[in-house]
Parts: structure tokens; sequence; C-alpha cells
């Protein structure tokens, strides 16, 4: 193992890290002055709107700390290739470290008053997109730490280190180890452009279109500037952090709310397959602008137009969570009118879909308390977190194409119990999936229900009922947030043990178990 090139990498990424604790620091100094003899005082650089200093120590701190790491060794360990062992040891020690150096201004705010163990848990829930928070009362905050969690969330969603592999060529270190050990998903091996630096860039291209497109669609909405682009740095990443204490709840708009929903949707979609559409509009566009007659006869063969979403259409897990929303949205919507909850169709289909949506894709959203609706709806909302969006996607989740070769082995195997003698293959989109892929979605779909298992059992060691602790894990692997009981819309409640647990989950979900649990395996530090 190359423990050297390990610490040159990780001290240049928590440099990187640090530079975003500008950003924040801006906007306290945007909202706290008041006129341009503001930014030119010297007591107004520590105050800004009251938030200044922590993200000010936050930025110093964390880049020394970068600093003491990479300087050291940044000779040394030039040019030494990183192999798998040190991406799994990089990724799962950064993610750990970045919780610690994102709790830091959580920590400074005065304000906030939070112990270590709540902003490492707000930290950890921001950076992994998680949503679940044990902070009240944001409508009172400065807009600087309201930012600051939202960016955290966005930053996370794609994941910080195919950022850094994409903006930092200076590493020079395998990024393929990286971006493997990062990624979400059951297929890992397949990159989207020949090198790897190129990949994370096509990644945070189409991320950044999205979360642009997103942030003007809801200020055409309603949504003032500061609200539009903080919750659209949450939709994009399958975050749900909001600025307000009743999420989306407190515009109370429809526009938003199916805004929300669409981008929801698109971000709960494997990324390469919006990699191929934009790729293929980008081939049209030459096309389009001679008019529209040439573009509709280019569409009539497979490299025109036409093209361009067939993407989608072919691929049979996107399919297939489109189906898994739809049905789960029919059964909300009925159940809810039947039950009588909403007094008209129209309020149940907004509530119904919205909350299928949002728990479905892990988002965690609200513009209702879902853990008030009676019988089992609310029970299989969490349920529903379980599959999470796609692979590649910035959810949760095991994702959708694991519990569809899970569903397809099944169906093969009770075939086998009438055709003993036939061979019959799992197919995905006409091929067979090999058996490698195969013996990997049933070993995560055993791992984590073993780890779901042991961790909501060591909650409920820690004082909470049955309830809350099957939810709060499920919100906490799932990378979901809202869960049901005491933990139904904050987890200020929990006490310190469960936030850790938590906490712990929280980053098995983002890293999909393995990335952490092969670090404790003794072949791993094996020479």
């Amino acid at each position: 193992m190359r423990l050297i090139a390990v610490q040159r990498i990780l001290g240049a990424l928590l440099m990187a890290f640090s530079i975003f604790m500008l950003v924040p620091l801006a906007v306290s100094y945007a909202y706290g002055a008041s006129s341009l003899g503001d930014l030119l005082s010297p007591a107004f650089l520590l105050l800004g709107d009251g938030a200044a200093r922590p993200f000010l120590f936050a930025f110093s701190t964390i880049f020394l700390v970068g600093v003491a790491l990479w300087a050291p060794v940044r000779k040394q360990a030039a040019g030494v290739e990183l192999k798998i062992r040190d991406g799994f040891l990089v990724v799962s020690a950064f993610w750990l470290g970045l919780g610690l150096a994102g709790s830091v201004p959580f920590l400074m705010m005065e304000q906030l008053e939070m112990s270590v163990s709540a902003a490492v848990f707000e930290s950890i829930s921001g950076l992994t997109t998680t949503g679940a928070t044990v902070i009240s009362g944001l409508d009172d905050l400065p807009k600087s730490i309201l930012f600051y969690r939202q960016m955290l969330q966005w930053l996370g969603g794609m994941g910080i280190i195919v950022l850094a592999v994409a903006v930092l060529p200076m590493l020079g270190i395998g990024g393929m180890q990286l971006y493997r050990a990062e990624t979400p998903g059951p297929v890992k091996d397949s990159k989207l452009t020949p090198r790897i630096a190129k990949t994370a860039k096509s990644l945070w291209a189409i991320y950044l279109f999205i979360t642009v497109a997103c942030g003007l669609a809801y200020y055409w909405a309603g949504m003032d500037a500061f609200d539009a682009i903080a919750h659209s740095f949450s939709t994009v990443a399958i975050g749900g952090f909001s600025t307000h204490d009743a999420s989306l709840g407190f515009f109370d708009t429809p526009a938003i709310e199916y805004v929300a929903i669409f981008f929801m949707l698109v971000a709960g979609v494997n990324f390469s397959l919006h990699f191929v559409a934009w790729g293929r509009i980008r081939l049209s566009l030459p096309f389009m602008m001679r008019g529209w007659r040439p573009v509709l006869r280019r569409n009539i063969h497979p490299g025109g137009l036409r093209s361009v979403f067939g993407g989608y259409a072919d691929d049979p897990e996107f399919r297939a969570y489109l189906q898994i929303l739809f049905f789960l949205a029919v059964v909300a919507v009925l159940y809810l009118h039947f039950e009588g909850m909403y007094p008209g169709w129209a309020d149940a289909f907004r509530d119904g879909v919205f909350q299928v949506v949002s728990i479905g894709t892990t988002t965690g959203f609200a513009t209702t308390d879902f853990s008030l609706w009676h019988g089992p709806l609310p029970v299989l909302l969490i349920f529903a977190s379980f599959i999470g969006g796609c692979a590649g996607s910035t959810g949760g989740g095991m994702k959708v194409i694991r519990w569809l070769l899970i569903v397809r082995q099944s169906n093969r195997e009770l075939l086998r119990l009438l055709h003993p003698s036939a061979e019959i293959p799992v197919k995905l989109g006409g091929r067979a999936v090999p058996r490698r892929v195969m013996e990997a979605a049933w070993g995560f779909f055993s791992a984590y229900v073993a780890v779901f298992a042991v961790l909501m059992t060591v909650l409920m060691f820690t004082g909470l009922d049955q309830v809350t602790a099957f939810s709060a894990m499920a919100a906490s692997l799932n990378n979901l947030g809202p869960g049901l009981g005491e933990v139904a819309s904050n987890y200020a409640t929990l006490n310190n043990p469960a936030k850790w647990v938590c906490v712990l989950a929280m980053v098995l979900g983002r890293l999909e178990i393995f990335t952490l649990l092969v670090l404790v395996t003794p072949e791993f530090w094996k020479r």
C-alpha cells in the first residue's frame, strides 16, 4: 500500500474542500452588508451576516491541515501510481475526514449551540445527501449557514472525489481507482470517455447544467433567487435539505412542487444516460440550426434526433424505475382519496405523487408530514427507499438495477422448478447477465440486509423504540432523511450514541457498503 500517495491526495483534497468555505463566506458578506461602507469595514469582515467568523476559521483550519498532510510528501509521492486498495482507503478516509472538516462551521456557529455529535451528524448528512437534520428554526438562521448546508449536499451529490479528479490534474495518481471506489452503482468499470478526468468533467458538466435548469425553473415557479439556488442544489443532489423548517411545504405552490417532482425524477436517473442523450443532442445541433425540416428528415434513421432520447426508453433499469414510481403513486393517490385523508382528488394527487417521488428517489423533501398518514402507506414509502434511484445517479438505496436483477433471477429459479434441466440465463436489455454481476448483486443485498439488521439492533440498544429505530436506520442507510416516530421531522432528540450509529450508516450507504467494509477485512491490510 502506498501510504505517501494516500497522504498526498488526502492533503490536496482537503485544501480543495477548504476553498469552498469561501462561497458561504461571500454569501455572509452579501447578506450582511447594508452599504458599500460595510464591506470596507474590518469589523464587518469578522461579522458578515453573523456567520462570517465560523467560515473564516473553517477555511484557514482545513487548509492548513491539508497543507500539513500534502507538503511533506509532495515530491516523494509524485508519479506514484495509486492502486485499487489505495483508492478504497483514500475514499473512505476522505469521506470520514471530510465529515469532520465540514462540521467546523456548525461547531463555531454560536446561534446553533451544537455538540460535536450533532455537528458531525449534520455535516455527514449533508455530504452523503441524506438530508436528516438536527437543526430547527431554519427560517431564522443566517443565509450563509443555510447556503452552506445546501452546498454540502450539492458537492456530495456527484461525489467530491470525482470533482477533485476533474479539476485537480495535479494529482496525477490513478484516478480510475478513486472513481471506482466513489461512484455509486454495481457496474463501475465502464468509462463514458477514454480518460477518467474527462469522464469526471463530463459528469459534472451535466450535473451543473441540470442544477442551473432546476434553479431557473424554481425561480420561474415563484421562489426568490436565494431559495431557487439553494433548493436546486438539494434537488439535483437528491439531498432534501431545505432553507425552511416546513421544507417545500413552506411555499405551498403546485408549480414549485411539480418542478421538484420533475427534477427529482431526472436526478434519480443514471447519469450515463444523460451523457449519451447530451452527446446526441450536440450532434443534432447543426441540423437544428438549418431549420426543423432537416431535423425531421434526419430523425428517420438511428443517427438522428429520434435516437436522442431512445437510450432512456431502451434502458431496462430506467423503465423499471418509472414503473415502480408510477405504481407507488397510483397506490398512494387511491389510498389517500378512498381513506378520506383528502377531500378531493386534486389534493390527494398532489401530495401523493410528490411524496412518492421524494421518498422513492430518496430525496426527502416534504410538502406534508407523511408520517401522520394512517395505515400502511408511511411504511410502504420507507420500503420504497430501499430500492432508491438508478445506478450512476445521485440517489440512495440499493439501486433499481440490483432489485431488477434479483427479481429476474428469482423468476429464473421458479422456471427451474418446472424445467430442472433447462439452461435459463438471466437477461437484461436482451443480453445475458454475467455470473459475476449476479453474484455481486446478491452479495451486496446480503451485506445490506445484514448491516441494516445489526445497526438497527444497536440503535434499539441505545434506547430507541422499534418504529424509530427501524425508520432512522432505513433513512440513514438509504440516504433518505425523514423517518417515522421520533425522527419524523428532526433527529435532534436522538442521543449521542444513536447519532453516531446513524452517521456510520449514512457513510456506509453513500459508499455502498463494501467500500468501507473492505477496510475491516484482514486481507486488505496484507502485503
